[in-house]
């Protein structure tokens, strides 16, 4: 197979994870830009080694693995190499409002106040937790499938996605109480 075909072969089947990768990578970066930095070089290295993918892999689990240890290096090389400042930060909902498709402008604010309070809370768990929650509740992956990607035991995953829960429970419980006072 030559790396036209290949990288052709790759396209179709991977861009259908595109948007759930960039998911994964938001919340891994908490930074839209670094977010699309993380995307970019999964896909580059899974472009790389597409070739080696066994032809009844999960390709989905497979790219979140790419992209976890992507990230794992990145940050252990940004704990030993030079650090950088962004110099032009850029407004992520400037143009919201033409996006809005129309709902009644108490029902937006609503949603938007429910997703701010959801996404700080996923935001505030612990790494460990907060990728557990993503992986499961956000991205749908199984139990196994989960333990794959950041290789551990499934009975591990499961304990520490009951106890992830546990804290966005009392958190937004916290949170609606906090903005009811």
């Amino acid at each position: 197979m030559t790396q036209g075909q290949i990288d052709r072969e790759f396209a179709a089947a991977a861009l259908d994870h595109l948007d759930a990768l960039y998911g994964y990578a938001t919340a891994l970066t908490r930074d839209r830009m670094a977010a699309e930095d993380l995307v970019q070089e999964t896909y580059l290295r899974a472009v790389r080694a597409f070739g080696r993918l066994l032809p009844d892999s999960n390709l989905k689990g497979w790219l979140f693995a790419i992209m976890r240890n992507v990230w794992l290096n990145q940050q252990r090389h940004d704990r030993t190499g030079p650090a950088f400042i962004e110099l032009d930060a850029e407004d992520d909902d400037r143009w919201r409002f033409l996006e809005s498709g129309g709902a009644s402008p108490l029902a937006e604010l609503e949603q938007s106040e429910t997703r701010v309070r959801v996404r700080a809370a996923i935001e505030s768990l612990p790494p460990a937790f907060r990728e557990i929650v993503i992986l499961r509740d956000i991205e749908g992956f199984s139990y196994q499938q989960i333990a794959t990607i950041i290789g551990c035991p499934a009975g591990t995953v499961m304990s520490r996605l009951g106890r992830a829960r546990d804290r966005l429970r009392l958190l937004l419980v916290d949170r609606r109480q906090g903005v009811a006072t």
